[in-house]
């Protein structure tokens, strides 16, 4: 008996202890994990900001691809909500608080199953020279039961951090696929109407066109803002020679104007394009595709047994603003290739 009661004296102090130590554990908890991304800072935004778009890189539904999932009326943005039930994830719901655009997201997140317990999220989007630094945190407060839990199971950073950072991998391998999709259309025979506009020009080696492009637009168009000229469309390129054996190209880089307009600037000079016969054909997507399009439309040209002017012009006409959008995958580019 004297025994008996020794190992349970001996019982209770472990009790007492453990509650102690359990007790004495941190009331709160804070953690997170960044990754630096080579993407737009509003495009990983914009996907993160839409709970629509979190099963794509969420890894909680990758490991229930069939748990049934609930969208409010709103999904992005302040009020955006969504919540889940499954076998495995449990049940819960998720709802945004506050939004910063391209730089923070703040969320409140609800566990009702299989135990109840509730934290905020955390998401901070910092432009770096490597790329965007995603941040995705969590904290929040501990009762004696998740401490009790997490004493025996692990810490919820333990158990939590490897999935941000499965996330986080998930999310840079889901825009960088999505900043590659492209489509290639040729649209046909077509009619340029031609036009005035404005432009400077320059000869140099093909591997350099892309800095001498990116060096000489911007001038052009700023002297057209600057001296409020109304352009009559999208920026293009007008290629007059492409001497691959020689690795030459001698280019124009064009802004359109409703007019013809005498420039005050002597590298800044006014042109015409006379209308003309062309098959036009259409990049969606990266610049780096162009090379392919330009092929496609040159097969599509013998193909057809129609007869290129080489003496004529080769237009590219960015028909979309890189910095208004991001993603790669909506640019569009059309060419117009002079024919007979």
């Amino acid at each position: 008996m004297k025994t008996f009661k020794y190992i349970l004296f001996l019982l209770l102090i472990a009790l007492i202890g453990t509650a102690i130590y359990i007790a004495v554990q941190p009331n709160e908890f804070d953690f997170s994990r960044s990754k630096v991304i080579k993407a737009p800072t509003s495009l990983l935004f914009n996907k993160v900001n839409d709970f629509k778009n979190w099963p794509d890189f969420s890894p909680w539904i990758e490991k229930e691809p069939n748990a049934t999932l609930t969208y409010g009326e709103t999904t992005s943005g302040i009020d955006g909500n969504y919540g889940w039930n499954g076998d495995i994830l449990g049940e819960g719901h998720m709802k945004t608080l506050a939004v910063e655009k391209d730089k923070s997201i703040n969320q409140h997140i609800v566990f009702i199953k299989p135990f109840e317990s509730e934290s905020d999220i955390n998401w901070t989007f910092e432009n770096t020279e490597e790329g965007t630094k995603v941040t995705w945190g969590m904290k929040g407060k501990q009762d004696f039961m998740t401490k009790m839990y997490t004493t025996f199971a692990g810490s919820i950073e333990e158990a939590t951090g490897p999935d941000f950072e499965r996330g986080l991998f998930k999310l840079d391998s889901v825009v960088s696929a999505d900043m590659k999709k492209y489509s290639i259309k040729v649209d046909g025979i077509t009619q340029h109407s031609g036009g005035y506009y404005l432009y400077n020009t320059t000869s140099c080696k093909i591997t350099d066109l892309k800095a001498k492009m990116t060096e000489m637009m911007p001038k052009v168009g700023n002297y057209a803002m600057a001296n409020n000229i109304t352009m009559a469309g999208a920026p293009f390129t007008s290629y007059h020679k492409w001497d691959v054996e020689n690795n030459a190209v001698m280019f124009s880089c064009c802004v359109p104007t409703t007019e013809k307009v005498i420039s005050s600037d002597s590298d800044i000079l006014t042109g015409q394009l006379k209308p003309f016969k062309a098959v036009k054909t259409t990049l969606k997507g990266n610049y780096e595709n162009l090379k392919e399009a330009w092929e496609i439309a040159s097969k599509h040209i013998k193909d057809h047994g129609l007869e290129e002017l080489h003496d004529q012009p080769a237009l590219e006409v960015y028909k979309t603003d890189p910095m208004s959008n991001p993603n790669p995958a909506d640019w569009v580019t059309e060419i117009y290739i002079a024919v007979k």
